[in-house]
């Protein structure tokens, strides 16, 4: 009787090891795949998919960019032609004045809108940040040549250029918390804990997908992060030398080139739940496809939005997107009303 005890409590210990491991992520058997981690088995899904950072923001082969600028008025029927225009604004607005043939949608609804494309697809918004973000989920799920109008609606008509225009600033010239010493030596962190049981790492894609969508668009102001450097897991994505020629928030670390799960770069970045990982480019829209590609692997990760442009605009070292000026000039192109 005393070993028929000892066998039965054997049995009963085997399921709380097993539960354990897979907790830990200790143990991994390659052999077993029920025992690794869901982000393991999402980033060699993501790996064989070409859906590594690098091809999320050049497309694979690096053929189409994550943004399209509008066309100049003569190229514009050829424009019109070749997207499905998806337009994620409130319907006031798009009522207020849209682009020919743009179809108003929900950012919820992205995912359904983009399948049912019969054209590439072209997403809209105000500014390109949100519609970057959106764009950066759908070549996440497969929709590799989907673009976002760079500058939004901003860009398309002066009529509709408001929040571009009122989003400009310039706190962080002489601010306390403005620095132009080299960037802080990168730390390794370990891999994000992602919280799906399941051994296919296209379905924990798909559940993260759908699950930062449904969490929307995550920002913080630049204000915020100028005043509280210290509230913020802050990455710079400029290059090394804009990074010293514009200056940048006070610890901001620089993981650009090498932030991609190809060598593991993307271990520079803190994945624990309260760090609050801000990345900022120049206008926000870069940053806003970084965010939402983050946030996927399960960062708890955030745009700055505006970026360089909302805090320091009149810096003296811009060369390309700073708003208002060269191509980032509104267009005067058509607006349609309902």
């Amino acid at each position: 009787m005393k070993k028929l005890n000892l066998f039965v409590l054997a049995l009963l210990c085997v399921p709380v090891l097993l539960l354990s491991s897979c907790d830990r992520g200790d143990d991994i058997n390659p052999e077993n795949p029920i025992l690794q981690p869901a982000f393991d088995l999402m980033k060699t899904h993501m790996m064989e998919n070409e859906l590594d950072l690098t091809n999320i923001l050049s497309g694979p082969g690096g053929e189409v960019k994550f943004v399209a600028g509008a066309p100049a008025e003569a190229d514009l029927d050829a424009f019109l032609n070749k997207y499905t225009i998806l337009d994620i604004r409130s319907l006031e607005a798009y009522n207020t004045g849209h682009i020919q043939g743009a179809k108003h949608i929900a950012f919820a609804d992205i995912l359904k809108e983009a399948d049912a494309a019969s054209k590439q697809v072209l997403v809209v918004c105000f500014t390109g940040q949100t519609a970057c973000y959106a764009v950066s989920l759908l070549r996440l799920a497969g929709h590799a040549n989907a673009q976002s109008l760079k500058w939004g609606m901003s860009g398309w008509n002066p009529a509709t250029a408001g929040p571009w225009n009122g989003n400009t600033g310039d706190e962080a010239q002489n601010h306390g918390n403005w620095a132009a010493n080299n960037a802080p030596a990168n730390e390794t962190f370990n891999d994000p804990i992602i919280d799906i049981y399941s051994t296919d790492g296209g379905d924990i894609l798909r559940q993260r997908i759908e699950a930062v969508i449904t969490g929307g668009f995550k920002t913080a102001k630049g204000t915020d992060v100028l005043n509280n450097p210290d509230n913020y897991f802050i990455n710079n994505y400029f290059s090394d030398t804009d990074y010293g020629n514009f200056g940048h928030i006070k610890n901001a670390l620089r993981v650009k080139e090498e932030l991609k799960l190809d060598g593991n770069g993307y271990k520079g970045l803190n994945p624990d739940k309260n760090a609050k990982v801000i990345t900022y480019c120049y206008t926000g829209q870069t940053s806003a496809v970084i965010t939402a590609w983050l946030q996927v692997l399960g960062y708890d990760a955030y745009s700055m939005t505006f970026g360089m442009n909302g805090i320091y605009h009149s810096n003296a070292a811009w060369g390309a997107n700073q708003w208002g000026v060269g191509s980032s000039v509104p267009k005067n192109l058509p607006l349609i009303k309902n």
